[in-house]
């Protein structure tokens, strides 16, 4: 493990001008969380997965909240500025990829909605966005795969739309793939995320 600005990480090293892919853990995981899977899903890349620096009720979390969906924003900005900071001072010389799940997917998607430039592709896995973000020409070129279950009591069906929806208007390659599940990960939803990522 290793500390940087402010964040515990875990990472595993990749070739010169290999991607870098963050990995953000959801609620209640740590670095290790996806840390195996990512690097199963992507195996020539360097691996970065920081820790959640908030604690609810002892369960790990990248922003507050307070309430079920409900986000305090206050917060969630000063975190989001804190993470990008954070990615901008260990990426390398190749592309720069991000994974996140639930609360990490949040965070992600927080952080390409504040500075697009730092991540060139995406996959959210379950992400919960509950307000609508402004246009942002940034994002135009970016590849973003959003997975969710279609019974997710968590990330709603049409709130995740809704962030398909934005994407592609502002000119990504966003991709959204369904399970018929709810807010757990299927297998088939991990098979859409490695053909994602091979394809970059």
């Amino acid at each position: 493990m290793t500390e940087a600005d402010g964040y515990v990480f875990r990472e595993h090293d990749g070739p010169e001008g290999a991607p870098t892919l963050f990995v953000f853990h959801g609620t209640g995981g740590d670095e290790n969380q996806l840390f195996d899977l990512a690097r199963q899903l992507a195996p020539s890349a360097r691996i970065i997965a920081p820790r959640g620096d908030v604690s609810e009720m002892g369960a790990l979390r990248f922003f507050r909240r307070t309430g079920e969906g409900v986000y305090d924003m206050d917060d969630l900005a000063l975190r989001t500025g804190r993470m990008a900071a954070f990615m901008k001072a260990q990426v390398g010389d190749g592309p720069v990829y991000g994974l996140g799940y639930s609360n990490g997917a949040n965070i992600l998607a927080s952080v390409m909605l504040s500075d697009p430039g730092i991540v060139t592709a995406a996959v959210l896995m379950h992400p919960l966005i509950p307000w609508a973000p402004s246009d942002l020409p940034g994002l135009k070129g970016r590849k973003v795969l959003i997975t969710a279950g279609r019974r997710d009591p968590m990330s709603p069906a049409e709130t995740t739309q809704a962030l398909a929806d934005y994407f592609a208007a502002q000119g990504a390659e966003a991709k959204l793939f369904w399970h018929e599940g709810g807010h757990e990960i299927a297998q088939a939803e991990l098979g859409a995320v490695q053909r994602f990522l091979t394809e970059l």
